[in-house]
């Protein structure tokens, strides 16, 4: 698989010229997730329900933007066609991850990496159940989780720069680390099929 730094410099790459709907594509995420965690009381509740089909639709763009399909900023909105699986989805992530957090706090790192690329996944394969979709991402990321830890640390210091003036810098930051990881999804996705991890239907 391709070192981390290979993973950026593909990014980069890729957003050359074509900022913009990326842009726009993760605003439209975080502004509506921000805006629903602040509502009184049940705030919380409908950042759940709402974040999931989000998700799906932020990585379905993603997808299809490293796939060079050229998606309409729309397609964030897409998870809503399926909108109960992907917020169960969404929910069954962050039960899983807090479980095992509470636990210990490594375990539960290492569990949220495990099941990170199930967004992936069924944004690949909307059919797709998900239990089986968090299996095949425990299956996939096996070997590999270390490395997509260390993929996100290397965005910090980009993150704190980010921050002056205004957090402004978030608006190039969201797009920068989306497009990579999505490229850690597919190149990670080509290895599992040809060490024979899985197969290609399995997808």
């Amino acid at each position: 698989m391709i070192e981390n730094k290979e993973l950026r410099a593909m990014a980069r790459t890729q957003l050359k010229g074509h900022w913009l709907r990326p842009i726009l594509a993760c605003l439209i995420y975080a502004v509506i997730v921000f805006i629903l965690s602040w509502i009184p009381c049940v705030g919380p509740i409908i950042t759940i329900l709402i974040a999931g089909p989000l998700m799906i639709g932020l990585v379905t763009f993603t997808l299809k933007f490293c796939r060079a399909e050229d998606p309409n900023v729309e397609v964030v909105l897409s998870g809503f066609k399926n909108a109960i699986n992907c917020a169960g989805l969404y929910l069954w992530y962050m039960l899983w991850t807090l479980l095992w957090s509470l636990l210990l706090i490594i375990p539960g790192i290492v569990k949220a990496y495990g099941y990170m690329m199930s967004f992936y996944i069924y944004a690949d394969n909307p059919d797709m159940g998900i239990r089986k979709a968090f299996d095949l991402s425990k299956k996939i990321s096996y070997g590999y989780r270390g490395k997509l830890f260390l993929l996100t640390l290397s965005f910090i210091g980009w993150a704190i720069l980010a921050t002056i003036p205004f957090c402004l810098g978030y608006i190039w930051l969201m797009p920068y680390m989306q497009i990579t990881f999505t490229n850690f999804y597919q190149e990670l996705k080509k290895e599992s099929i040809k060490n024979g991890v899985c197969t290609a239907e399995e997808f």
